[in-house]
């Protein structure tokens, strides 16, 4: 028996471009909403990938991984996670209204807004419950059974759930997507896939687009920080500029230029 778990990351679905290549399809992404919400789909619009929403220039977008709409005014996001991060409640909370904003640009009066499903498939148990499937939706506090109706529903997966709490065929998909080998139709469909698109030279440009430009990204996030950190300590006045330059990570010439901007913004 192979062992799927000993594989590089790249070549599996938890790898979080794979992931959306794959997803993409709607011959996989369509069965993967329906087991995971345990409903049939009637029909599907074509998903896509790393979609992106800008609403403002001055704005913070955000890069989804699969977004796709079905025939049934419903809106789904679906985002692999595999770096644990207790921040992800809260993207959950942004990228909910990002998308209901998205809609409301798109002349979406807010009493029409779509159902929406936001499901992050993580490779870890972000509660520590032992579930498998997390599902949230907003509720009284005071009357549990009192459901608010906003239609936003946020479900996160957990690949390494212990519980009993999911169907069979379920169960199957997160072990696949742990790095298990594939056990019926389904998820050795998915595997024949993520193994073509390693081969398909395409696929490998894109990948390395991709990844170039989150590390440009990556490295303008660091950049930027420097430089708010090194502005906060020029606005102190209480360090040399050598001494600003050392532990902000910037050159010398980078904070003298940083210096004479604060100085020419008004008092």
């Amino acid at each position: 028996m192979k062992n799927y778990s000993s594989r590089d990351d790249k070549a599996s679905l938890r790898e979080a471009f794979m992931f959306s290549v794959i997803m993409r399809d709607s011959r996989y992404c369509k069965p993967f909403l329906e087991r995971v919400l345990g409903v049939r789909i009637a029909r599907m619009e074509y998903p896509k990938s790393q979609e992106t929403i800008d609403l403002a220039a001055d704005a913070k977008s955000v890069r989804l991984d699969i977004y796709v709409e079905d025939g049934n005014n419903t809106v789904y996001n679906i985002e692999m996670q595999t770096t644990e991060n207790r921040n992800l409640p809260k993207r959950t909370r942004y990228y909910g209204g990002m998308i209901d904003l998205n809609l409301l640009e798109k002349g979406e009066n807010y009493k029409e807004l779509k159902r929406c499903f936001v499901i992050f498939v993580c490779t870890f148990d972000l509660f520590g419950k032992g579930r498998h499937i997390y599902s949230f939706e907003n509720r009284c506090i005071q009357e549990p059974d009192l459901s608010l109706g906003d239609d936003v529903t946020k479900i996160i997966l957990n690949t390494k759930g212990t519980m009993d709490d999911i169907s069979p065929e379920m169960k199957k998909l997160l072990d696949y997507i742990d790095g298990k080998e594939p056990e019926d139709d389904y998820t050795r469909e998915l595997d024949e896939a993520v193994q073509s698109a390693r081969k398909n030279e395409k696929w490998r440009l894109d990948y390395m687009t991709l990844q170039m430009h989150y590390q440009e990204k990556f490295e303008q996030g660091i950049e930027q920080g420097n430089k708010q950190a090194a502005r906060r300590m020029l606005r102190d006045g209480d360090l040399p500029l050598d001494k600003v330059a050392l532990y902000s990570g910037l050159t010398v010439e980078e904070v003298l230029e940083l210096e004479k901007e604060e100085a020419s913004k008004p008092v």
